[in-house]
């Protein structure tokens, strides 16, 4: 059940990372370009939390799964500092 969760929210996470980009084709604002920058290492990070459920518990993927979500949250972070419109 647990996997099926995960995949879900794996899901969401590219579904929002698609329409982020999407309006941002259209608006040019760039802070949804860091949105969706961000939103890409949630999804990263999400696939990683899946493959990671689903190989056996000797092998830990821990640290590998939280380097994605870390450089988008840093993205996303600095699209909120340097972007002043």
């Amino acid at each position: 059940m647990a996997g099926i969760v995960y995949g879900l929210c794996m899901l969401v996470a590219v579904g929002c990372s698609i329409l982020l980009f999407r309006n941002y084709s259209r608006t040019k604002h760039r802070l949804i370009l860091w949105t969706g920058l961000c939103f890409v290492g949630l999804s990263l990070n999400n696939f990683l939390l899946v493959v990671d459920y689903l190989t056996p518990k000797t092998l830990d993927l821990s640290i590998v799964r939280i380097i994605p979500a870390l450089i988008g949250m840093l993205l996303l972070v600095y699209g909120l500092i340097c972007e002043d419109k």
